[in-house]
């Protein structure tokens, strides 16, 4: 395993290089892992799992899913992967906001949501059974965002 001094890591965090040396992608690794662990958290708070519960699903502590929670630590594939199940939402959905050069949205541009509002609102919406009238939900919803 090759360890990386803090400006090894900064460095190797900030760009990527293309075959023709030029620059393909640029992004703050440590950014990507601080916003995943805040969806992680939004999530987990929508849903009311408290930390230490998730770590028990998990086998961690909860002081591990802090750890993700704050971007100190970062969250594996496979890790992801079950948490994706525990907190019930796609993979893509740790990542939704980011646009392709890696740019993080900032916490504050985003709508402030009640966690306890947005779980009544995921279950209400589970209970629809007519495909019709989950689409005609959704497109009332986006029409009311567009206004």
């Amino acid at each position: 395993m090759v360890m990386l001094s803090g400006a090894e890591r900064s460095e190797a965090d900030s760009a990527s290089r293309d075959e023709n040396g030029g620059q393909a992608f640029r992004m703050k690794f440590s950014e990507i892992d601080a916003y995943v662990g805040r969806r992680i958290r939004e999530r987990r708070e929508a849903l009311g799992i408290s930390q230490g519960r998730l770590g028990r699903d998990l086998g961690l502590t909860f002081s591990q899913v802090q750890k993700y929670e704050k971007g100190m630590n970062r969250v594996g594939a496979g890790r992801l992967y079950a948490l994706s199940i525990l907190l019930d939402v796609p993979i893509q959905y740790f990542f939704e906001g980011l646009d392709k050069t890696g740019k993080v949205p900032a916490p504050e541009s985003r709508p402030s949501i009640d966690p306890a509002e947005a779980a009544r609102l995921q279950e209400a919406f589970r209970r629809i059974s007519d495909p019709a009238a989950r689409r005609a939900l959704l497109s009332l919803v986006s029409s009311l965002v567009e206004s």
